[in-house]
């Protein structure tokens, strides 16, 4: 419990628990979660769309109100990191979310937390990225474990612990586990990393540190902000169910993966299909570049 006698930190926690009220409203006032609800398959947007067309005929309904740019300078004097970041993530979206399992090297501290700085980068070696926002000198608990064992249990995230994943985001303090506070099921049968893998987690990636990068701070000149941590996938786990017919990739209907939005926003999945253009078939070789390339200029011209 917040100190009252701590003017600030009496104001911080008045305002925290008003959010939580006006949060339990608004969460009340939207329909009740819809368990009967599939992924469903639909049409791309545009069916028909070809190559040159440019934006489909979504665009012009998106655009409720004014259609102008404006220039934002993320280093402007009145801008603060929070700024850029309630930008960034509500912008880069959506992400994927990371539930990463990790332990000390003794194995008597372990620990769970979602990332959605989360990205697989190359195939081979599989390796991807993991990224965290405070430097190497001031670890928060994850990247501490991390950097001790070079280990870690990457936890794809679906429907069905959503609510657990989100608990296990607490600001414990180390060495307080958030597979106690999230209620997940730890699995030790790892086979080439210490740390457990998420029980509940349809897929889960085996994974070994690979490199780490700090980054500089721009906002405040000679600090570190934060970090980057490449890990290579050395194992993985799928449940029997999700594996396609040929054993070769997941099934999004049964996987129903949850990503990360803006603010305290969560997304569900909705899925179309498209084909990666052919530059002969679709684009018409060069010959049909060439057309494409002249009618472009000619709208910039008529534009103009």
């Amino acid at each position: 419990m917040a100190n009252l006698n701590d003017p600030k930190r009496a104001e911080a926690a008045l305002k925290a628990a008003t959010r939580r009220v006006e949060f339990k409203n608004a969460e009340a006032s939207r329909p009740a979660f819809d368990e009967s609800i599939t992924v469903q398959f639909t049409q791309p947007p545009e069916p028909d769309w070809v190559c040159g067309s440019g934006s489909n005929k979504t665009s012009a309904k998106a655009s409720a109100g004014p259609t102008q740019h404006i220039s934002i300078d993320p280093y402007a004097a009145d801008r603060t990191l929070f700024d850029n970041y309630r930008l960034l993530v509500s912008g880069i979206v959506p992400r994927p979310i990371a539930l990463v399992s990790t332990c000390s090297r003794d194995g008597k501290i372990e620990n769970l937390a979602p990332f959605s700085f989360f990205q697989f980068v190359n195939v081979d070696p599989p390796v991807i990225t993991l990224a965290v926002t405070s430097p190497i000198s001031a670890a928060k608990d994850t990247l501490r474990n991390l950097l001790d064992t070079g280990e870690c249990v990457i936890n794809i995230v679906s429907e069905g612990f959503i609510e657990a994943v989100n608990a296990s985001s607490a600001n414990a303090p180390y060495g307080a586990s958030e597979w106690d506070i999230s209620g997940l099921t730890p699995v030790y049968d790892t086979k080439t990393v210490s740390p457990p893998r998420v029980k509940e987690s349809i897929f889960s990636i085996e994974a070994k540190l690979e490199s780490v990068r700090n980054f500089t701070s721009r906002l405040n000149p000679g600090t570190k902000s934060g970090s980057l941590q490449l890990v290579e996938a050395a194992h993985f786990w799928a449940r029997e169910d999700v594996l396609t017919p040929d054993g070769k990739s997941l099934d999004i209907s049964i996987l129903r993966p949850v990503s990360r939005l803006g603010g305290i926003s969560y997304g569900m999945t909705h899925v179309f299909d498209l084909q990666r253009p052919d530059f002969d078939l679709d684009v018409g070789g060069l010959e049909g570049y060439a057309k494409l390339k002249r009618e472009r200029e000619q709208k910039e011209r008529s534009a103009a």
